[in-house]
């Protein structure tokens, strides 16, 4: 029966490719602005975005590490005054090893919201722009700036309708060629059938989920050595304290409600103190994030026997005095009494679950639930009183529960557990605040000499305060220790660049590691570039994959070729695009690839998202429809649109030294190795001709 204890505690811790035609602009979204008025001085610009089938946007709230994130921005004027920020749907969440983190996005029909304040008593225009990058399985579009504009009835004494009062489809969609061949009536733009009712169903499945994690940890306590000592005692009172079992029975389930509600009680003033924008506080900011890495660190000292935490004797002696008493006082004050004494052990659980599980809802700040807090302690309140009340029932089951050495065990291994994961919130601040003090190999390294010694010490070769001597090891200690090691011996190769993907969304991004085995074997290797021009434009901020060189201006490239006569591999990439990223990674790496494009081409990689270099005014560029180009990203996007009609990334072409194209097609994403070698290969021999 123990080791199934030990075992249930610590357990319980614990491309379809889509193609695009050759020489055709991609346009997967139709945006439509509408107006909805709300009172006599308020009103809601309603922004819809309509995705074709495959397509996803990024949520506004995504890490700095991820991709771009949706952004808008509105016209200064006299005649409103925003309320708030823009409040999205709650976004598809998943852990992306190739950005290290968590990527929150949208597919289908995604509806932004903006409340307005109404300062004008006359008509008028709000007048915006709405940026968003695109992707697929496939292609990445960089983001561009789409004017939304909004027709806005002025304020009055009377309510108006909620029906919309304008719509405008965004004039920046880009043109496709065929649909000028083939004219077509515009498409009405398509309210999403009932958005809201699907927002109220992924949140409902949300905070099932929470209500759920927060039941299963209040179970566990029960197997933590500050509550399982106080289940025989506590049970007895009830089965043997009045002159019939049923009264007693009666007083059980009392009891049982009582420290439901005492935990309600407390995730109801959680509540009141933590709102949605808290909550999203909480999950990103490095001051939270740094106060809970204390707290975890400080409880896993105390569970390791440096000292114990515990509430004041003057509660506890209290609450004991109540209840003595008899009536129903006694088994409420007996809740309160067990609720105080197992403060030591529930604390750091009750802590893990509220940052876990809020900090989930905070990350999408405008949908999260105000009363999670109080669903994560009322799920807790349960899962905690539940074994109590069932034992008060099923007294047969006392005789079985032994207390002993293993109590200690699972205290001490809850102990590393607080330990590795409160290193998860340093982390957290730390780049939050680049600090640089938690790059990824020594945080994977903190982590393997953590686990491996919580492997050792289920072993016996360690020992701690309360430890008996482990004379054998029992079937459910070895299976944990067995997994615990295995895990250790996963992480080493991480050490040395490893993806790892099974911890992504736990461990620093690949961007922080200050070394990895490629990186060694290649300059090992002797091969440490310097064939390009170590002076060429934005070297210094832009960078290709480890390997290979490669110029970030195309006049550049172009001169270099001539001298050195060789064709150009061109490379229009992004910073955030992930598919780009893959192409590198499966493709790139390939070791015949690599050898063409290193020995046979002169590569340039032309950034079409990176907008934060500024050109300098005699390279500003003015598109086909007027507007002036004065970043690298903008520049470079409007060079792959107005040359060779596409928009998304990643795309490769191969020209001369004149810019003449030197092959049949060009070349979108396809991991296929082979096909992309004949395709270098191709205008390789092309050029020779």
């Amino acid at each position: 029966m123990k080791k199934f204890f030990l075992l249930a505690a610590i357990v319980s811790i614990f491309s379809f490719h889509f193609s695009i035609c050759q020489a055709q602009m991609l346009d997967p979204a139709k945006v439509s602005c509408s107006v909805k008025e709300t009172s006599a001085t308020e009103a809601e610009l309603v922004i819809t975005v309509k995705l074709d089938a495959g397509w996803h946007m990024y949520s506004q709230h995504t890490d700095e590490n991820g991709p771009i994130a949706t952004s808008f921005e509105f016209t200064k004027s006299k005649d409103y005054a925003l309320v708030g920020k823009v409040s999205e749907p709650k976004p598809h969440e998943e852990n992306d090893p190739l950005f290290g983190c968590v990527v929150k996005s949208f597919e289908g029909t995604v509806v932004f919201r903006q409340k307005i304040k109404r300062l004008s008593q006359t008509d008028f225009t709000v007048k915006g722009v709405i940026s968003y990058q695109l992707c697929n399985n496939g292609s990445c579009i960089p983001p561009e700036d789409h004017d939304i504009t909004f027709k806005v009835k002025g304020a009055s004494g009377e309510a108006a309708a909620e029906e919309p009062v304008a719509v405008a489809e965004s004039p920046e969609a880009p043109e496709n060629p065929e649909t000028l061949e083939n004219p077509e009536v515009p498409e009405t733009p398509e309210t999403p059938e009932n958005p809201a009712s699907q927002e109220n169903s992924e949140e409902s499945q949300s905070l099932l989920l929470i209500f759920l994690g927060a039941l299963g940890g209040g179970i566990i306590t029960m197997f933590t050595p500050c509550v399982f000592p106080m289940i025989p005692m506590t049970v007895n009172f009830f089965m043997h304290s009045s002159e019939n079992k049923r009264k007693g029975r009666r007083q059980a389930w009392f009891f049982g409600f009582s420290i439901v509600f005492i935990f309600a009680v407390l995730g109801g003033v959680l509540s009141a103190l933590l709102g949605p924008e808290q909550l999203n506080t909480i999950a990103t900011n490095w001051i939270p994030n740094l106060i809970f890495f204390v707290i975890f660190f400080i409880f896993a000292l105390s569970f390791f026997g440096l000292f114990e935490i515990k509430m004041p004797e003057k509660w506890i002696n209290a609450s004991d005095e109540k209840a003595d008493k008899g009536g129903f006082i006694a088994p409420f004050f007996i809740a309160l009494t067990t609720v105080l004494v197992s403060f030591s052990c529930t604390g750091p659980i009750i802590g893990g679950a509220l940052v876990g599980l809020t900090t989930t809802a905070g990350a999408d700040a405008e949908t999260a639930n105000r009363w999670v807090s109080l669903l994560v302690m009322l799920g807790f309140g349960i899962g905690f009183a539940l074994p109590f009340t069932l034992l008060a029932f099923f007294p047969q089951f006392l005789k079985k529960m032994k207390s002993g050495s293993w109590l200690n065990t699972v205290k001490v291994s809850f102990a590393f557990i607080e330990l590795a994961f409160g290193l998860k919130f340093l982390q957290m601040a730390d780049i939050d605040q680049n600090w640089g003090l938690l790059p990824r190999d020594i945080y994977l390294a903190l982590w393997i000499v953590i686990f491996g010694m919580w492997g050792f010490y289920l072993l016996g070769k360690l020992r701690f305060k309360g430890d008996d001597p482990v004379e054998h090891i029992g079937t459910g200690r070895l299976m944990i220790a067995i997994v615990d090691l295995a895990f250790v011996v996963y992480m080493i190769p991480g050490l040395w660049g490893a993806e790892l993907k099974a911890l992504s969304g736990f461990v620093p991004p690949m961007e922080s590691q200050s070394f990895t085995i490629q990186k060694i074997v290649y300059e090992y290797s002797g091969n440490k570039g310097g064939q390009l021009p170590a002076d060429r434009k934005y070297a210094d901020k832009l960078h290709v994959p480890l390997g290979f060189e490669a110029f970030f201006d195309l006049d550049e490239a172009k001169a270099f070729a001539r001298q050195a006569g060789r064709p150009i591999f061109v490379d229009f990439t992004g910073k955030n695009c992930a598919n780009c990223r893959e192409m590198e990674h499966y493709v790139w790496t390939d070791t015949e690839v690599k050898k063409i494009l290193n020995e046979d081409f002169v590569m340039v990689s032309l950034f079409c998202d990176e907008n934060t270099i500024e050109l300098p005014e005699n390279e500003w560029v003015t598109d086909d429809k007027g507007k002036t180009l004065k970043t690298l990203g903008r520049r470079n996007g409007y060079l792959q649109r107005s040359q060779f009609n596409m928009n998304a990334q990643p795309y490769y072409v191969i020209i001369n030294a004149d810019g003449k194209v030197l092959t049949k097609e060009n070349y979108k994403y396809d991991r296929d190795v082979q096909k992309f070698i004949d395709w270098l290969n191709e205008g390789k021999n092309n050029f020779k001709k």
